[in-house]
């Protein structure tokens, strides 16, 4: 089980800071449709090129949004990580 720091006070309605890992390389001017997150790519000898997206969300409806576009995007969804909670 995983427990993640300041997850016991997140609503639905709360903001938060998020990584999101998907498969594949995405162009750093992607970043106003995916709500202002912070584009990095990352590739190895031994892994496939993935891209990590990080920053500050306003709820979980604009995390759905952000996950909306990459679905749309065709890129395949690695992980969705809560880096912190800033809600009250």
């Amino acid at each position: 089980m995983i427990t993640l720091k300041n997850s016991e006070d997140l609503k639905f309605t709360s903001p938060a800071t998020y990584r999101i890992y998907v498969k594949g390389f995405l162009d750093e001017s992607w970043s106003d449709r995916l709500s202002g997150l912070r584009i990095r790519n990352h590739t190895s000898a031994t892994e496939s090129p993935t891209t990590i997206l990080q920053g500050k969300l306003l709820d979980q409806a604009q995390l759905l949004g952000v996950l909306s576009n990459l679905y749309e995007m065709h890129m395949s969804l690695i992980s969705v990580e809560l880096l912190d909670n800033d809600g009250p």
